[in-house]
């Protein structure tokens, strides 16, 4: 089978099961793969940028996310002459304008990532109306066995969520064009860190700063919160009784809307070829392979929204339409019309970073509401323009 293929793949709950079928590649193809996995998308793009700045990756495929992906170009190669257009017709407009960068495809989308409101039936009659209704019922519900909400307080999940509601606020955080500098010192800023201060401080638990989505997912399927909020891809690890304490016990729900509407962080996964690859023919069948109807099917029946117009369907047809799969389709369909899509800009990485590491030091005790917006803006104002 010669030197095979190696890739790096983004690892977690939502996307270790479609790397199950990459033995069936192997056997379809005669070629052997060696899959590294990186357990977080953060540290997937530490292993991207060490090794790729260092000239040591020897990657002929990569996982990247369509908001990182200007940051990594350097390292990517177009894919327009590798597919033909009759290929990409079943991907989603969205998803497709979101994998190119200046035009050019550098990635096949995975997904289209787009979180709803999961909340326990058991302990509540129905979803929250508002965010402040959220508030108030997240912090009665909390004990010393319950947490009214979880929700990330570190990285892309702690952005995310600050992002959302600022806008859900009235904010507008980034320009449409131009390089991302931030606006979020404003009334908008103010009432969505000042409500995930709340949360924080009277709902969720004092490790909220150091949790990632994983651990947010963990402590709900563990029967340890009332609410919270995920991605598609995890939602068959909620609905296992074997790997859930809620199933059965819980819904999903909309965000409530705030006085400027409903808003949700929204991106995609995707799949590129390096400039590093060895054997492009082998790696572009494996982007074809991880791409497939076949293989975004295999997704979507555990909850992910496939990029695939037909892998949905294949999917949606096999649920009840009343049942909680069969509703959640509806909803995530409704969530893609409030998608908030980050700017597309080599510096954003670092904008979200210097955002996120910002608001962060008000659960941390270090700094107000106000002085944590206005330091945050001018810190993630300089990332923009590429300063130190």
């Amino acid at each position: 089978m010669g030197d095979g293929l190696r890739v790096l793949l983004v690892g977690g709950p939502m996307y270790d099961p479609l790397y199950e079928r990459l033995g069936e590649f192997e056997e379809e193809h005669g070629v052997r793969v060696e899959a590294v996995v990186a357990p977080t998308h953060p540290g997937l793009n530490e292993r991207i940028e060490e090794g790729f700045g260092s000239g040591a990756a020897g990657y002929d495929l990569i996982s990247t996310h369509t908001k990182y992906a200007p940051s990594q170009k350097q390292w990517l190669t177009p894919l327009d002459d590798d597919l033909a257009s009759s290929e990409l017709t079943p991907f989603g407009a969205r998803p497709m304008e979101l994998a190119r960068i200046d035009g050019a495809l550098y990635g096949i989308p995975r997904n289209l990532d787009v979180k709803l409101l999961l909340y326990r039936t058991d302990l509540m009659e129905d979803q929250p109306s508002s965010w402040e209704d959220l508030r108030e019922t997240a912090a009665r519900l909390r004990s010393d066995d319950l947490y009214g909400f979880v929700f990330p307080g570190k990285e892309s999940g702690l952005f995310g969520h600050f992002f959302e509601l600022h806008a859900m606020a009235g904010g507008k955080m980034f320009e449409d064009d131009g390089p991302p500098a931030p606006r979020m010192d404003d009334e908008a800023g103010r009432w969505a860190l000042g409500l995930l201060k709340d949360l924080y401080e009277n709902a969720a638990p004092k490790e909220t700063p150091d949790w990632h989505y994983d651990e947010v997912a963990a402590c709900f399927r563990e029967g340890r919160a009332a609410m919270g909020t995920d991605w598609p891809g995890g939602f068959y690890t909620y609905v296992d009784p074997g790997s859930s304490e809620v199933a059965g016990r819980f819904d999903v729900a909309l965000y409530p809307e705030g006085s400027a509407g409903r808003h949700v962080y929204s991106s995609s996964h995707s799949f590129a070829i390096p400039t590093s690859v060895r054997d492009r023919p082998a790696a572009v069948e494996l982007l074809r392979f991880l791409t497939s109807r076949e293989s975004q099917a295999h997704e979507a029946r555990l909850g992910t929204l496939p990029a695939r117009g037909d892998s949905l369907g294949d999917a949606r047809s096999e649920d009840e339409p009343g049942s909680l799969a069969g509703r959640r389709w509806g909803l995530l369909e409704k969530a893609q019309e409030h998608a908030l899509i980050p700017p597309k800009h080599p510096n954003y990485p670092a904008v979200e970073d210097a955002i996120w590491e910002g608001i962060r030091e008000v659960f941390l005790g270090n700094k107000g509401v106000e002085e944590a917006l206005r330091e945050t803006e001018a810190a993630a104002g300089r990332a923009a323009r590429g300063e130190r």
